[in-house]
């Protein structure tokens, strides 16, 4: 029945593929803050990671799907496929000088494959949201050109970029492991203004797709059975852009002129290097501890926005995971449980405040039967970033996230006494 459970679940999840793919287009945040740049940077992640703040870089783990560090693929068992389908939702309040606002979001979360090629070496594919987009901003005053008259408008913003990434992990030996990652970025955003004065109505759309292609590398070094030591490499790249606007208005009220779409090409967005490191340690098989550091050098990119620019960031990542027997036969003696703390000091300087931020994990992870390593992973995050300052805005969330990670057993003989 698991079984089965599992191949109609993998057909699913083959399928939504194309429907995540476009499900960007709804939103996946609602943060004033991805009016910048590309967006929200994601850094939820696959499966248990969610509640361990985001760590994992030198997680070593043959139970699962890590991908936050591709070498860890060459760990997939023999005639094992994980698979990860996820959901999240998040629930965001902002505060500023003068108002409180309130929004909610769902949409799914991820999906992702792993499986085992040959000895020491595994291959896995995942699909997650790169940048998310989300925001709208209404009542904005202008001044009218040549006059002292003003007039409101309204803007919004909608889309986002998706990384399909392609990961291989082979084990040079036991304790070494070596891997490369190569992502397709795609995805577009979505930006609207629209205003009225007097009997006139005005409205600009534009659309900006971008696409491009990066590279990665990981490694993971036993140092001993209990720790271990990863570092992984993003090498920066420039994403290129095309853009189409479309023009609609109105003129006292009566004549009504619409312009053709333009198709221009705009200037590559640029990715920084980004580097890895992290460490983790198993105590008496119940309890494992992670710790991740990465450094993104935005500074090297030379780019910035019309009210900030961008800047070098740090993230700091701890978790930790229990789990009193992971071979008992008592069903909550196999229960995980989760926590985890996560610091972003920001990538974007706004009148020389960066835009930094925390989250607190907790998570659970149930899991399903007894001959697999399939588990439900339910996790939920609470945010921070911001602060009430200038125009600054206090933004804190809560996320939910509900992965099915699971895995099947393939190719195995059945044995008849």
């Amino acid at each position: 029945m698991m079984k089965m459970m599992n191949r109609i679940l993998l057909v699913v999840c083959t399928v939504l593929v194309p429907i995540f793919a476009m499900s960007q287009s709804e939103g996946l945040t609602s943060s004033p803050y991805s009016l910048y740049g590309l967006g929200i940077i994601n850094q939820t992640s696959i499966g248990k990671t969610n509640s361990m703040g985001y760590s994992g870089i030198g997680l070593k783990s043959e139970t699962d799907i890590n991908n936050l560090n591709p070498s860890n693929y060459s760990l997939v068992p023999k005639n094992s496929f994980f698979y990860d389908i996820g959901v999240v939702g998040e629930f965001n309040s902002y505060s500023n000088r003068g108002d409180d606002e309130s929004k909610t979001t769902l949409n799914f979360s991820n999906l992702a494959f792993a499986f085992r090629i040959a000895d020491r070496l595994g291959a896995g594919v995942t699909l997650v949201p790169y940048s998310d987009v989300g925001y709208t901003l209404l009542g904005l005053v202008s001044n009218i050109e040549g006059s002292n008259e003003t007039f409101e408008s309204n803007v919004s913003g909608l889309g986002g970029l998706n990384d399909l990434s392609f990961n291989l992990g082979y084990g040079i030996t036991d304790h070494f492991r070596l891997g490369a990652r190569a992502s397709f970025l795609f995805g577009n955003i979505e930006e609207t203004e629209a205003f009225v004065i007097s009997n006139s109505y005005f409205s600009l759309s534009e659309t900006t797709n971008y696409s491009g292609l990066r590279l990665g590398l990981g490694m993971q070094y036993d140092i001993t059975d209990a720790f271990t030591f990863g570092s992984t490499v993003q090498l920066p790249v420039g994403l290129t852009g095309h853009l189409t606007r479309s023009v609609y208005k109105t003129l006292d009220g009566t004549e009504v002129t619409v312009e053709d779409d333009e198709a221009d090409d705009v200037s590559d967005f640029k990715l920084p290097l980004e580097l890895g490191f992290g460490f983790s340690a198993k105590i008496k098989e119940s309890l494992t501890l992670t710790a991740d550091y990465k450094r993104n050098l935005w500074d090297a990119t030379d780019q910035s926005e019309s009210i900030g620019t961008y800047r070098d960031q740090d993230i700091y990542a701890f978790g930790l995971e229990f789990q009193r027997n992971p071979k008992g036969y008592k069903y909550g003696q196999r229960i995980r449980y989760r926590a985890g703390f996560n610091y972003d000091n920001g990538y974007l300087a706004i009148n020389d405040n960066k835009i930094d931020g925390y989250t607190i994990t907790a998570g659970i992870g149930f899991p399903v039967g007894f001959a697999t390593n399939s588990v439900i992973n339910l996790s939920y995050a609470y945010g921070s970033k911001g602060q009430i300052q200038n125009i600054l805005v206090k933004e804190n969330y809560h996320t939910l996230t509900l992965n099915f990670s699971l895995e099947d057993l393939w190719f195995r003989k059945r044995v008849i006494d």
